[in-house]
């Protein structure tokens, strides 16, 4: 396994001076950058599958161990409060229990009935889209959790860091992100797991995007649970409309925070009509707009 592999770049590391060896895993960091950007197009295809699936009302699961689990709890545990994603909707399977997060579970990773047995207790289903992350590509816990989650007819992708991986032959879309030996050799919470996390990014970002929960490159469904969020709520009304501030504060009071609502309440909609539109476009503020608009002509 590449990731496993001395390179010989790195021989005598530990005599370098701190700069030298700052330099050195920071230009490891591009690479992972490097490798994200040559799995675009399997991304892409990931991407269309999950938001098709979560459309249909099915959940988003997250599968991983160590550090690819860790990586994977910190992006879906954004979605509900970045995106209004339900948190119902958004499943964790991590090797060792949730506990794993902060203290190694020896032996989770390789305990495969443990993994199957979630999948099943999760009641995972044909709706419902299942990433696994491993950088080996070999964790049987999350090779047999993706298996387990494709025989249930759930959607699967699988981000690993080796060629030929049995987790990338485990899944429907696989996703190999090519980073190669790490500085500090199969230390693979350095470039192969900002990888991980890059990719991640661009999945739940860009799926999130097609779901309608972003407007004119903003996050029109978050949740504006502190002042500072609200206060950004405003400014993007701000941004979106020429209305006073005190009707868009009025706005989204009536609204109850929420700035999709709040943004066709400033067109004179009322609250019951706002919801019934948005609902009609699946959410989308931009044709929602749109209806308002054609209604005006």
């Amino acid at each position: 396994m590449s990731t496993e592999t001395f390179s010989p770049r790195y021989r005598d590391l530990d005599a370098w001076n701190p700069d030298e060896i700052l330099g050195a895993l920071l230009d490891s960091q591009f690479c992972a950058v490097a490798a994200v950007n040559a799995a675009l197009n399997p991304l892409e295809r990931a991407c269309v599958g999950i938001a098709e699936r979560l459309r249909q009302g099915g959940r988003i699961v997250y599968v991983g161990a160590g550090t690819s689990g860790r990586i994977a709890v910190q992006d879906g545990a954004e979605l509900p409060p970045t995106f209004d994603w339900p948190r119902d909707r958004v499943v964790f399977i991590v090797a060792g229990g949730m506990s794993a997060l902060v203290q190694s579970v020896e032996g989770a990773e390789d305990n495969r009935a443990a993994a199957i047995a979630a999948i099943e207790e999760e009641e995972i289903g044909p709706e419902d889209s299942v990433i696994g992350l491993a950088a080996s590509g070999t964790t049987p816990f999350t090779v047999a959790a993706i298996q387990a989650a494709r025989q249930r007819g759930a959607l699967t992708v699988s981000i690993a860091n080796n060629a030929d991986s049995p987790l990338l032959h485990a899944a429907d879309y696989p996703v190999l992100l090519d980073t190669g030996p790490e500085v500090l050799a199969g230390s693979t919470r350095l470039k192969a797991g900002t990888a991980q996390k890059i990719a991640l990014n661009l999945i739940s970002t860009t799926v999130m995007i097609q779901l309608g929960r972003v407007y004119d490159g903003m996050m029109v469904d978050m949740i504006a649970a502190n002042e500072k969020l609200r206060r950004r709520s405003e400014r993007m009304l701000q941004r979106l409309t020429d209305a006073p501030l005190d009707r868009i504060q009025a706005a989204l009071d009536a609204a109850n925070g929420k700035v999709k609502l709040a943004r066709l309440l400033l067109e004179g909609l009322r609250v019951s009509e706002a919801v019934t539109l948005l609902e009609a476009h699946d959410g989308h503020l931009r044709p929602a707009l749109a209806a308002v608009n054609a209604r005006k002509k």
